[in-house]
């Protein structure tokens, strides 16, 4: 009984360390901008990145303003978490390049779909843009918390929203197939207000 009192602490500290999400290294540290590359409007407020559009900008095409990982990933594990105000839209972009993310890269959709009944395509929350739209309705409404968590392995990619596994695909069996298969994270700028309280990743 002695030895199973003393196995027991480490048994606890070993399933708290498993599973993902556990062992992501932070991007961001919620103190600052350190660790991240951008030109943008991504300021930190009580330990949350908010990004707020200069007047006049609209659209998406400001790349370098774009939240920008500083090292690139191959096969890797990434967690999000992040809000949206109503009619928000964003972007997650993976095996990305920083002159042109849209076409050298892979985008995962963020978009107020909050209580979207039709089909889901690949321009609603969580869809893989030109590649599948998510097999559920997982998003939380604008204004609170949403997770996002993905997995790339090879061409093998899965994505969870809010713990729902919502994409389980083989990229090489759809139109983004010829995509690069190593490049930056990043979170997109569209001109809209978003916030970010967590941003972490690994290499696998």
């Amino acid at each position: 009984m002695k030895t199973l009192f003393l196995i027991l602490p480490f048994l606890l500290l070993a399933f708290s360390t498993t599973g993902h999400g556990q062992e992501l290294e932070p991007l961001f540290n919620g103190k600052d901008l350190t660790g991240l590359q951008t030109t943008g409007n991504w300021t930190v407020n009580e330990g949350v990145l908010h990004l707020v559009p200069r007047e006049g900008e609209k659209g998406w095409k400001r790349y370098d303003a774009y939240l920008w990982s500083e090292k690139e990933y191959e096969d890797f594990e990434a967690e999000l978490e992040f809000k949206i105000p109503p009619k928000g839209n964003s972007g997650f972009y993976f095996r990305s390049a920083k002159a042109d993310p849209v076409k050298d890269g892979i985008e995962v959709q963020i978009l107020d779909s909050f209580g979207v009944e039709k089909e889901l395509g690949h321009h609603d929350m969580g869809g893989i843009i030109r590649t599948a739209g998510p097999t559920k309705n997982a998003s939380k409404p604008a204004g609170e918390w949403n997770k996002l968590w993905i997995k790339a392995v090879g061409s093998k990619v899965k994505v969870k929203l809010n713990g729902e596994l919502i994409q389980d695909i083989d990229l090489a069996e759809t139109a983004s197939k010829d995509k690069p298969k190593k490049g930056y994270l990043s979170v997109q700028d569209h001109g809209l207000e978003f916030w970010v309280k967590s941003f972490r990743a690994r290499a696998l």
